[in-house]
């Protein structure tokens, strides 16, 4: 579903990802972890376009992402393209950025009727749907500003999914959460890794949601996938010491594995 072939970002004199390679299969749930500064957050914004990139070739469900055919060569993608691709991905971001002028059922239905000619009854269908989904049907005449952080993000999550992804792609979605709020999200997340056959990746430092939420996990360190497996393999058994003793800080600091 998303294959990433020697992938460079650089800001200025830093190198973000150096030459990362990386195949993600169609319905597979990825959980990022390492240190903050090791690239994480970066992939997910280049799969959304957000960033672009200084070398290599990204290919999503099949197609290039910053490049497209013309005249039998491949040339860069033009904005047209881009916004192609980027209906096939959904992205929850760590701050919400929901508008907060728009309740949350118009928060919902926006992104549908803009970009893909939805009527207002059949994306507002759908949005209740969602919303019901995440818990929050009750509170679709709510302002963003009426609602917990918890509940901020449960919106969030089914705007994301109003486009109908095939990708959802979530970054540190509790960071920003007081304590008691981050299960409500979790579990969120957890069912629709369960139901859904969407492929999926998680940056995250909830290290016992990876284990449980994860078919596979990647150890990022300095641009580079420094060990990947299976969780329980990764979080028991790590072999790399770089690994190993980034785990050992997250215990030291009380997170549970």
């Amino acid at each position: 579903m998303i294959r990433l072939d020697r992938i460079t970002k650089r800001y200025g004199a830093l190198t973000v990802l150096d030459e990362l390679s990386l195949d993600v299969m169609p319905g597979e749930k990825l959980a990022l972890i390492g240190p903050s500064g090791s690239g994480k957050t970066t992939i997910l914004r280049i799969l959304m376009t957000l960033e672009t990139i200084d070398g290599g070739h990204i290919e999503v469900d099949g197609e290039q992402l910053f490049h497209m055919p013309r005249g039998g060569q491949m040339v860069p993608a033009n904005e047209r393209h881009l916004q192609k691709m980027r209906e096939k991905i959904g992205m929850v971001f760590q701050h919400f950025n929901l508008f907060p002028h728009k309740s949350v059922l118009d928060n919902v239905t926006l992104a549908p009727m803009l970009t893909k000619g939805e009527s207002r009854a059949s994306a507002e269908k759908r949005a209740l749907e969602l919303l019901d989904m995440v818990g929050m049907s009750d509170k679709a005449n709510s302002r963003p500003a009426q609602l917990s952080g918890g509940q901020k993000q449960r919106v969030a999550i089914a705007r994301a999914l109003a486009l109908a992804p095939r990708i959802m792609l979530f970054d540190e979605v509790t960071s920003a959460l007081d304590p008691e709020l981050v299960e409500e999200v979790l579990n969120v997340m957890q069912r629709l890794a369960r139901e859904t056959d969407m492929t999926m990746l998680l940056v995250t430092h909830e290290m016992g949601f990876a284990h449980d939420f994860a078919d596979r996990v990647l150890f990022f360190d300095r641009g580079r996938i420094v060990e990947e497996g299976k969780p329980e393999d990764i979080f028991t058994h790590p072999t790399h010491e770089r690994t190993q003793t980034f785990l050992r800080k997250i215990l030291a600091a009380g997170h549970r594995i």
